[in-house]
């Protein structure tokens, strides 16, 4: 497993984890919430199928 790899694994969750809590907040709406989540997984995905 490449550098490259191992960052997104760990950034990815930190995204996630940023994000409900910004929901359990009141900043982000429920929609937003959810975008932030699937794209940040969808992105990873790529990014570490393609490195």
């Amino acid at each position: 497993m490449s550098e490259a790899q191992l960052g997104l694994m760990t950034a990815t969750p930190i995204i996630i984890i940023f994000a409900i809590a910004l929901r359990k907040m009141g900043v982000l709406s429920t929609v937003a919430t959810v975008s932030a989540v699937s794209l940040s997984v969808a992105i990873a995905t790529v990014l570490f199928t393609t490195q």
